[in-house]
């Protein structure tokens, strides 16, 4: 996949997500307007989409948005932090549907319904993605989940720094900077320390020496600049990051397949959006959008400055899934 897909996502210790959960208690929904084509008065109800908080997510969250707006529903976006507080969010129907990536999902449910110490010795996730699917869809099931077929868009997580460094190291790979056995410390979000395709992932697989993590986000324009400042050694972006040149880095390759093939899917609560109508709008979607064209989305909010809802409109409009 390298720089054409990847993406954010993996398990997490769920012992620490019932006192994250706490710590936010009703605080955790940021609500935001959905982008044009929303549909304001509606005949089939309303449809609330979770976004995680990085870019991509809020795109996909738009382009959901928006393509159910057309198909009748009143929608729209809300902003969550990340996985551990959207997907009982989710679960609850206080959220109706979110863009997932399916071994990223599966794993973290995995370790949510059998433990994370059980998660860890027997994954479910793979690089096979109909399999990953298909167990992803026995865990999420029982939890009123609906998930929907994956598509052909994909997104991993990549790892990289600053093209200075890695000459100087002689580093492409991770395993080569797992051998150099410098001391590094990774721009990303704070749950990097605990999910296993982050910090732990990075050391038991390849034997990097990680020394702490500076929690500015996954790929954000801060965490990128931290490493082109020379503030931190690596970052944890996507391989969908369209503006990493632009900082002066490179990405390290996945050599030892640390990262499960993660394809874009949306999941829903079963009960409040489980219509057929629902399944056949979001599958429009997911059967035009490519990893390139995911790129190319990010590229737009992240390098150009425009806003999720109108790149999202743009792109509907250009592959008729939207009426002008």
């Amino acid at each position: 996949m390298s720089r054409t897909s990847r993406i954010a996502g993996a398990v997490v210790g769920v012992v620490a997500l019932a006192g994250s959960l706490a710590a936010c208690g009703g605080d955790s929904l940021e609500k935001e307007k959905s982008g044009p084509g929303t549909a304001s008065d509606s005949r089939k109800g309303s449809l609330v989409v979770g976004a995680a908080s990085f870019t991509e997510s809020k795109v996909l969250a738009e382009l959901y948005a928006q393509v159910l707006a057309g198909a009748g529903y009143s929608t729209s976006v809300t902003t969550v932090k990340n996985r551990e507080l959207y997907e009982p969010s989710l679960e609850k129907g206080e959220i109706d549907v979110v863009p997932e990536y399916a071994a990223t999902i599966a794993e973290f449910l995995n370790a949510k319904v059998n433990g994370a110490s059980e998660a860890a010795k027997k994954p479910v996730a793979s690089g096979d993605a109909a399999a990953t699917v298909a167990a992803l869809e026995k865990l999420a099931t029982p939890l009123g989940l609906k998930v929907l077929p994956a598509g052909k868009a994909v997104d991993q997580n990549a790892f990289a720094v600053t093209k200075e460094f890695a000459e100087k190291n002689k580093l492409t790979t991770l395993s080569d900077l797992g051998r150099s056995k410098i001391k590094v410390k990774i721009a990303a979000g704070d749950e990097c320390e605990v999910r296993p395709f982050c910090a732990p992932g990075l050391k038991k697989t390849y034997g990097i020496d990680v020394t702490g993590i500076d929690p500015k986000g996954v790929g954000t324009p801060q965490s990128k600049q931290a490493v082109k400042d020379g503030k931190v050694q690596l970052v944890l972006t996507t391989t969908t990051d369209a503006v990493l040149d632009s900082y002066g880095l490179v990405f390290l390759e996945d050599d030892k397949k640390l990262q499960n093939a993660d394809n874009v899917l949306p999941v829903l609560n079963a009960k409040d959006a489980g219509a057929p109508d629902i399944a056949e709008a979001l599958g429009k979607l997911t059967g035009v959008l490519t990893t390139e064209d995911l790129a190319e989305l990010n590229r737009k909010v992240d390098a150009e400055r425009a806003k999720p809802a109108d790149v999202a409109k743009e792109y509907l409009l250009a592959k008729g899934l939207l009426k002008k």
